[in-house]
């Protein structure tokens, strides 16, 4: 008995959505984005891999993005809508799997709260047309501190001319 009282206990505990939860929530999915399209408009232009990172809040296996690799000078830019939003300068080697950069093109970049996992973490997205990009996180190198950790699918890289 005492044991299933324990339990119950710590489930209410686990539970709880607290007002600190909410201060930080910013969710995107609601946010009107300039470029805007139906789902079925989504779906019928992007590859399928690219609609199910970028619309459907998804993730791209760790080491499978052809980005991994690019050497290159140029413009990581949304694989959705175009708009410019890593450098090739900023990226680096971080082992995680997906394409990683120390910081973003300001103001092409957007920001949310993702509780998918069971603890929020920074989610990313396009600032034009919505599209999940990935997240954010505090383990980055020493120039900002952050990792943006990237799903390859949602970029497209343009090399410098």
């Amino acid at each position: 008995m005492k044991r299933v009282l324990l339990l119950i206990v710590c489930l209410s505990l686990f539970s709880c959505n607290t007002k600190a939860q909410d201060k930080k929530e910013k969710n995107t999915a609601k946010a009107e984005f300039p470029i805007t399209k139906t789902d079925a408009e989504w779906k019928a232009e992007l590859p399928p891999e690219t609609y199910y990172v970028m619309r459907k809040a998804g993730t791209e296996r760790a080491f499978s993005s052809d980005l991994l690799n690019i050497k290159e000078k140029g413009t990581y830019v949304c694989a959705a809508c175009g708009t410019p939003l890593f450098k090739s300068e900023h990226k680096f080697k971080s082992g995680s799997g997906w394409p990683s950069f120390d910081r973003a093109i300001e103001g092409n970049v957007a920001y949310g709260v993702d509780n998918k996992i069971g603890y929020p973490r920074d989610e990313e997205h396009c600032a034009k047309c919505g599209g999940h990009l990935g997240h954010v996180f505090d383990d980055g190198p020493k120039t900002t501190g952050k990792r943006h950790c990237i799903n390859g699918a949602a970029l497209r890289f343009v090399p410098e001319e």
